[in-house]
């Protein structure tokens, strides 16, 4: 028996990084994943191919696990509910989401246009509310969960990352305004503030700082170990794994 046996499971953003590692933790304690991810691709008959998703709905089938791919967006209210719509179409129900999708520009904020703010916004903080208006009379029946991939930056900014911050912070705040209606209603709301993960994005800003101060790209890591105050960088399972605890009926 698995932590999460039967149950559903919808993962935003879940084609590569942390959200492929949740989908994959989540599979391997029992659940039944919708795999979303802006870079499905679907045939005549709807059928994701050749995607992120349909990688990741691979490997977890390959473990004998059951996922379906889908490649709605959630910039906009109809999309979100078409998410959950799959959900149940699959399924029969929806137990758990998570709101994992979205990247934000890092740059000073002199250089951030008003497109970059809207951008910020749109994606990770408006697509978690709608995903979340969405889902919640389906969370209510199931005494479901919602979990929030938010990111540290909510509570530590850098010069950088003056929209990821501001992004972070806001669904920080949002986590735990839906955390007490979902007193009231048995659903039960959470977020977790990822530091830095190694991921292709993470990898990306590595290779950038390495050639901006001429040095190797393990120099160039120790420094970010050092900079951030931490003993390593985090790995995407070390997030995925805790995420699939909390919402566990042992979390």
């Amino acid at each position: 028996m698995g932590l999460n046996d039967g149950r559903v499971v919808l993962i935003t953003g879940a084609g590569g990084g942390i959200g492929r590692e949740h989908a994959l933790a989540f599979a391997a304690t029992g659940a039944k994943i919708v795999v979303n991810d802006l870079g499905a691709h679907f045939d005549g008959s709807g059928q994701a191919t050749n995607s992120p998703a349909q990688d990741v709905v691979s490997e977890i089938k390959k473990m004998g696990g059951d996922a379906v791919a889908n490649g709605e967006s959630v910039s906009d209210y109809k999309g979100a509910k078409r998410i959950i719509e799959c959900a149940l179409d699959n399924f029969g129900k929806l137990n758990i989401v998570v709101n994992n999708a979205g990247a934000t520009k890092r740059a000073d904020f002199a250089d951030l246009t008003e497109a970059d703010w809207t951008d910020g916004f749109a994606l990770k903080f408006f697509g978690a509310v709608r995903l979340t208006r969405a889902a919640w009379p389906h969370l209510k029946t199931n005494s479901g969960s919602i979990l929030n991939i938010s990111g540290i930056g909510g509570r530590t900014p850098g010069a950088q990352f003056t929209i990821g911050g501001s992004v972070n912070a806001a669904l920080c705040c949002f986590t735990k305004a839906m955390a007490d209606a979902g007193i009231r209603d048995g659903v039960q709301v959470n977020a977790v503030n990822p530091g830095t993960i190694r991921t292709d994005r993470y990898q990306k800003r590595l290779v950038a700082f390495a050639k901006e101060r001429n040095i190797d790209v393990a120099a160039a890591e120790r420094h970010f170990v050092e900079d951030g105050e931490i003993t390593r960088i985090g790995e995407p399972d070390d997030i995925a794994n805790l995420v699939a605890f909390i919402v566990s009926p042992e979390g």
